[in-house]
């Protein structure tokens, strides 16, 4: 078995720099990639900001189930599911909710993003 770690960038410009991209991204092939890991920095800034005492986590199991982001504040976890496509469906693995029944879940795309990052 091989474990793969996600690495996330703080700055999406240092990210498309490495990978020397900096095309718009309705033509990139990684725009996925990209939302995510926009949409976890911005997560993790505003925590930082707000002096929000949290843990951050990415969840997959060796079946390749995965949550993109958890946030665990105290006893509250919150997964969030990131998706570039708005018509992309997505939904709490079985055995992630089976094992975290209070778990609150929100799906995040790039037409609901403002909503979530402004009134977290």
């Amino acid at each position: 078995m091989k474990s793969k770690q996600k690495i996330y960038f703080y700055d999406n410009g240092i990210r498309n720099a490495v990978i020397g991209d900096f095309s718009l991204i309705e033509t990139r092939q990684d725009a996925g990639h990209l939302f995510e890991n926009f949409v976890i920095s911005e997560c993790i800034k505003s925590n930082a900001y707000k002096s929000n005492n949290v843990s951050s986590y990415f969840w997959r199991t060796t079946t390749r189930q995965e949550i993109d982001y958890l946030e665990v504040d105290g006893g509250e976890i919150t997964a969030v599911e990131i998706k570039w496509n708005p018509k992309r469906k997505a939904s709490l693995p079985e055995s992630f909710s089976t094992a975290y029944p209070n778990t609150e879940y929100k799906l995040i795309n790039r037409d609901n993003i403002e909503d979530f990052l402004i009134f977290r």
